[in-house]
C-alpha cells in the first residue's frame, strides 16, 4: 500500500479507503459483524489505514462495529464519518447542515466510535439552505475543540464548496481539505467543474461508487426491463437505487471498454475501473466495499495498477462525456486565436503545465 499527504494537510492516507457502508446488515443486505471485522482485518494487512463510514450507514451499525473493530490501534487508523442525514422521523431538525444537527451528531458518532476524535468529518450532502458561515465556524469549532481534526464536504456544488474555503481562509477558520464524490468511468460529470475547483483548492478527491454501485465489475446485466445482478440480491437490485442509471446505451458502451482492457491484459473489469481513478494525473483515491476477502484483495490489486497510456485513451474514449459550456467554447480555435494570440496553437499543453 502506497500513502499520500491528503488535500492542503500534512496527514497521510492510504491510496485506497475502504468503505463500511456494508458493515451491519440493517438496511436488509450487507456484511455481518464476523464478515464485516474479516473485511477490516484484511484491510489492515494490506497497509490500509483510510476508513470511511457515515452516521447513518446501517443506522448507526457500521460506526458501532468499527469502534469495536478499532479497540487497541485507534490512533493508526485515519477515520473518517459523516454527518447531515437524519433517521426516519418527523425532526424538522433532525437532518441537515446546520449547527443544531452537526453538534447532535458528532457527540452521537463519537459515542458509537468510542473514540475522543475523529480524523476527517464530512458533510454528508449540502441542504441548500444552512448559511456557509455557519456551517465553516461550526467544524472550526469542532477543530478548536479536538473533537475532528479536519473538515471535508460531500455531495455538493462547486461554486457552493469554493466560497466555503475562500470564507473560511480569509476569517482563520479550518478549511475543507477533501472532497468525496461519486466518481467513475460511469459518472465523469465532475470533470466539468468539481474536479477543476478541487485542483485549485488542493482538495484531494475521494471517489465513492468508484464501480458505479457494481455495474463496472461486470455482475450486472442490462435488460430492456431494467438492470439485474446475477444473485438478484444486490443493493442495486433494489428499485430506489435505478434512479442512479439514466442513459443505458452508454452504460452498455463503456461497461464493453472495461471489459476489452480487462480481457488485453488479463485483469477483472473492477480492476480496471479502479485503476483508472488512481492512474490520473491527479489521482483520485477510491473508497472500495466488499463482502468477500478475494473481493478486497483483488480490488486493492486493481488499484495499484498501472495502466498504459494506450489504455487510459481507450477507456476516456468509451466513457468520455461532453464538457459543454463554457469548456467547449474556450477550446474553439477562434476563440483560443482571440484570447491567447501567439499562444493559440500551443495553449492545450500550455494549460495542461499550468495545471499540473
Amino acid at each position: 500500500m502506497k500513502y499520500q499527504l491528503f488535500g492542503n494537510s500534512g496527514l497521510r492516507v492510504s491510496e485506497v479507503c475502504l468503505g463500511t457502508m456494508t458493515f451491519g446488515e440493517d438496511w436488509g443486505w450487507g456484511s455481518s459483524e464476523a464478515e464485516a471485522r474479516k473485511v477490516y482485518d484484511r484491510f489492515r494487512e494490506h497497509g490500509g489505514n483510510f476508513i470511511d463510514t457515515a452516521n447513518m450507514y446501517t443506522m448507526g451499525t457500521s460506526e458501532k462495529l468499527l469502534g469495536e473493530f478499532m479497540q487497541g490501534h485507534r490512533d493508526e487508523v485515519v477515520l473518517a464519518t459523516k454527518y447531515t442525514n437524519a433517521p426516519p422521523g418527523k425532526d424538522p431538525n433532525a437532518g441537515g447542515n446546520h449547527r443544531k444537527n452537526m453538534m447532535r451528531s458528532v457527540e452521537e458518532s463519537l459515542k458509537r466510535l468510542k473514540t475522543d476524535y475523529i480524523d476527517l468529518y464530512w458533510l454528508h450532502i449540502w441542504d441548500s439552505m444552512t448559511p456557509i458561515d455557519e456551517v465553516m465556524r461550526g467544524f472550526d469549532d469542532l477543530v478548536s475543540q479536538g473533537k475532528i481534526l479536519y473538515s471535508g464536504v460531500s455531495d455538493a456544488p462547486a461554486w457552493w464548496i469554493s466560497r466555503a474555503n475562500t470564507i473560511a481562509q480569509l476569517r482563520g477558520w479550518a478549511p475543507f481539505i477533501g472532497l468525496q464524490i461519486e466518481y467513475s468511468l460511469l459518472e465523469r460529470a465532475p470533470e466539468r467543474e468539481l474536479l477543476p475547483m478541487a485542483h485549485a483548492l488542493e482538495l484531494d478527491v475521494v471517489a465513492w461508487s468508484p464501480l458505479a454501485g457494481g455495474f463496472l465489475s461486470g455482475k450486472y446485466q442490462v435488460t430492456p426491463e431494467g438492470v439485474r445482478s446475477e444473485s438478484g440480491s444486490s443493493r442495486m437490485d433494489n428499485p430506489d437505487m435505478q434512479q442512479f442509471l439514466q442513459d443505458k446505451p452508454r452504460l452498455e458502451s463503456v461497461i464493453d471498454g472495461v471489459r476489452s482492457v480487462a480481457k488485453s491484459i488479463g485483469k477483472k473489469p473492477a480492476q480496471i475501473a479502479l485503476a483508472w481513478l488512481t492512474n490520473q494525473p491527479r489521482p483520485v483515491i477510491p473508497i472500495i466495499g466488499a463482502r468477500k476477502l478475494d473481493q478486497l484483495d483483488a480490488n486493492i490489486e486493481g488499484a495499484a495498477l498501472q495502466l498504459s497510456a494506450d489504455h487510459l485513451k481507450q477507456l476516456d474514449d468509451a466513457s468520455r462525456i461532453d464538457l459543454g459550456f463554457p469548456h467547449d467554447f474556450f477550446n474553439m480555435p477562434m476563440v483560443r486565436q482571440l484570447v491567447h494570440a501567439g499562444l493559440a496553437d500551443s495553449i492545450k499543453d500550455l494549460g495542461k503545465r499550468i495545471s499540473s
